[in-house]
Formats: structure tokens, C-alpha cells, sequence
């Protein structure tokens, strides 16, 4: 008798299990996107909130780029290249094609006006000439971009080029460009290209003809829908139009990934549906910003008695809306701690809860180095507070 009562409850769990997967599957059919892959994802915590063939590897086109405007945003941030750098246009770079600047060799241009080229107008030959000034070659740049891929957990994906442009063995997916994209925005310079709709650039070399370029974004995105602030199209005969997009609204920042729609019209209009359900659905209650000092603690048998802890990240909680007074935040620290210290050095953690269940979770930090107190240290210590106290 026990033993079919054990089999019954096995088989009604498995039941309720199979039930609520279907709940799952239901949900997120509840509506479907023309293209052949498609994700919405929350730029903060990287929760999905709509998917479909997310993990298929397919041809990314110029949506190739974000990862090119990634890795020259992490140069800047690492000071190997400036704004201001001047680079000389090889002739290489001067023969990529399709979406260009019409750069001639021998030309100079500084990085930020290559930057403003990719972001605005998708060119091709600045991408080019961006990885040869970053990384010497073209060839060694890729093989930067694969590896930060794989750091960033793309593993749908494989580059042969910077710029997208048709290649064998040339591919990503829906989920790996919604995490570069992620990646990508966390840059606050990145938007001022990003959300440029139209402007000029003068291209050519002073001994030949100078003319003036006039750069209209390929993002139409940012022209006519609330909130828009990137990111990146991208279009070829075999990967079809393709499109991630960036939208913020009070405080939320959602992605939309659109690969292989049947028309340019179509993406578009497919992004701004994602879009449209992420910001009627749900709400982001900001926690904390990057390096907020968020308590002090002390320091045993440190040169210093007390250091800030800063938090290592943004923190926000993506709650559906009407639930945001159901997060819950514990700060975990220890009371003290013994040195040295390292600027940067992990002490604890923010976490956030909603109904008991972990929703999201930032390091706090060490803001300044600490070093060991010596002897005399300690002695100094020792007299001042003994004349404080006898005050």
C-alpha cells in the first residue's frame, strides 16, 4: 500500500511539474514576434521577459558592430586610446564597402569621429580602422572580440569580422546580443552617439576633394519612439533585418532583439511591441548607484580606524507592476574587519527579496586601501585617545 501511495505522489508531482511548464510556455506565447529570433531583456538584471529561439546561431549583420563599439569603449575606460587619438586610415579599411564613411587612405580621422561613424551611420570602414588603431589588426581584434564573448558567457556565438559583413562561420544569437548590448550600455558616452538622428562629417584628404557627409541614424527608432537611447541595425541577404534596440522609462531600461524579420518596417515595428510590453508589465525600484557609500565599518589594526563601503554596481529590483513595495533589502556586512584592505577589496552584499525569493544582489566594497597599522601606529592611536578621553 505504501509503495503505490509513493508511486501516486511521484506521478502527481511529475503531473503539477508538466502542468506548470505549460503555464510557462503559455505565458511567454501569449503573443508572437515576426522574425526568427527575438528576446526582451531587462538592461539592469539581465531577467529575460520575453524569448523565442533565443540560443539559434545566426547571422547578426551590422548588429556585429555593438561588440566592436564594446571593446573600444572598454580601451577608452582602460586609457590604451583616447577620444582624441588621430588614425590613419589604411588602405584596408578604405575597401570595406556597404555602409561606409568613403574614408581614403591615408586619411586621419580622431576615434570619437569613427565612434560617431559606427553608432550613426553603421560604417563598415570605421569599424575597420577602430580595430587596427586598438589592436594593430584587424585579425587580432576578432580574436579580442571572441574572447570577451566568451567572458560575457556569449556562447552562441563566433566572429569573423567587426562589422558583420556576410562571412562563413559568422555568427551570434538573440541572447548574446541582448548581453553585449547590456554590456554596451553601461557606457554613458555610448549614448551620445547612439541617440544622434542626424548630422555631418567632413571625409576626404585636404590635397583631393573634401566633402561633407550627412549621417542619418539607421536606428529609426530614436526618432520616433518615447524613450529610445540605442542601439544598433543591421541588414544582409541571407541574415535579413535585424535590429537591437534600447528604451528607457522611468528608471527601467529594457533591450529588444529582433534577427532575421521579413522587412525593415517589420523589425521596427516588432522591437516597439517588446518594448511596449516590457514598460506596460513592469517596474524597476532603484536600490543603490555605483560607488553610493552605503555604511562605514571598522578596521582592526589598520593605519585607518573606519573605511566606506561602496557598492560595486547598480542595483535596482524588476518587479511586475504593482509589486514594488514587496522588495525587501538586507545588508549583509561584518561588524569589523582586519587589515590590510585592498581599494576595491569585497566586504559584503545588498540583497533583495520579493516574497522571500532572491530577486537581484550587488558587492559592497572596500572604497580605499587600507594598510596595516605598525607599532608606532598603534601607539599614536593609543595617545590620542587617551588625551580625548581625559578632555
Amino acid at each position: 500500500m505504501k509503495e503505490i501511495f509513493n508511486k501516486f505522489v511521484s506521478v502527481m508531482i511529475c503531473f503539477t511539474l508538466l502542468l506548470g511548464s505549460f503555464s510557462i510556455a503559455a505565458h511567454a506565447e501569449e503573443f508572437d514576434v515576426d522574425a526568427r529570433a527575438a528576446i526582451l531583456m531587462d538592461a539592469s538584471t539581465g531577467t529575460i521577459l520575453y524569448e523565442k529561439n533565443i540560443h539559434d546561431k545566426l547571422p547578426p549583420a551590422s548588429v556585429t558592430k555593438i561588440m566592436t563599439m564594446l571593446l573600444a569603449m572598454e580601451a577608452l575606460e582602460q586609457k590604451k586610446i583616447s577620444l582624441d587619438d588621430k588614425v590613419l586610415i589604411s588602405d584596408r579599411a578604405s575597401k570595406m564597402g556597404g555602409s561606409q564613411l568613403y574614408l581614403e587612405p591615408g586619411e586621419e580621422k580622431t576615434v570619437e569621429q569613427l565612434l560617431k561613424g559606427v553608432a550613426v551611420a553603421s560604417a563598415n570602414d570605421a569599424c575597420v580602422a577602430l580595430a587596427e588603431h586598438i589592436s594593430g589588426t584587424e585579425e587580432m581584434f576578432v580574436k579580442r572580440m571572441n574572447e570577451r564573448a566568451k567572458e560575457l558567457g556569449m556562447h552562441d556565438t563566433q566572429f569573423m569580422n567587426t562589422n558583420g559583413l556576410p562571412q562563413e562561420g559568422h555568427y551570434t544569437s538573440a541572447y548574446d546580443i541582448a548581453i553585449m548590448s547590456k554590456e554596451l550600455l553601461k557606457y554613458p558616452k555610448v549614448h551620445e552617439w547612439l541617440t544622434i538622428w542626424m548630422s555631418t562629417m567632413k571625409v576626404g584628404l585636404p590635397n583631393k576633394k573634401i566633402t561633407t557627409l550627412e549621417l542619418t541614424n539607421t536606428n529609426k527608432l530614436i526618432r520616433i519612439y518615447p524613450g529610445a537611447n540605442g542601439i544598433k541595425t543591421g541588414f544582409t541577404a541571407d541574415a535579413k533585418y535585424c535590429l537591437s534596440a534600447s528604451a528607457t522609462r522611468n528608471g527601467l531600461t529594457l533591450i529588444a532583439v529582433i534577427l532575421g524579420s521579413p522587412t525593415s518596417q517589420i523589425r521596427f515595428e516588432e522591437a516597439k511591441k517588446l518594448l511596449n510590453y516590457g514598460f506596460a508589465s513592469y517596474s524597476s525600484v532603484p536600490i543603490v548607484k555605483k560607488n553610493q557609500i552605503v555604511d562605514e565599518i571598522t578596521v582592526e589594526k589598520g593605519k585607518q580606524e573606519k573605511i566606506k563601503v561602496i557598492a560595486k554596481e547598480d542595483l535596482s529590483a524588476l518587479v511586475k507592476k504593482g509589486e514594488e513595495n514587496k522588495v525587501q533589502k538586507e545588508i549583509i556586512l561584518p561588524q569589523n574587519i582586519k587589515a590590510p584592505l585592498a581599494a576595491g577589496q569585497k566586504i559584503g552584499e545588498i540583497l533583495l527579496t520579493v516574497d522571500g525569493k532572491e530577486i537581484n544582489r550587488v558587492d559592497l566594497i572596500a572604497e580605499k586601501a587600507v594598510e596595516t597599522a605598525s607599532a608606532i601606529d598603534i601607539f599614536g592611536k593609543m595617545i590620542r585617545r587617551t588625551l580625548k578621553s581625559s578632555q
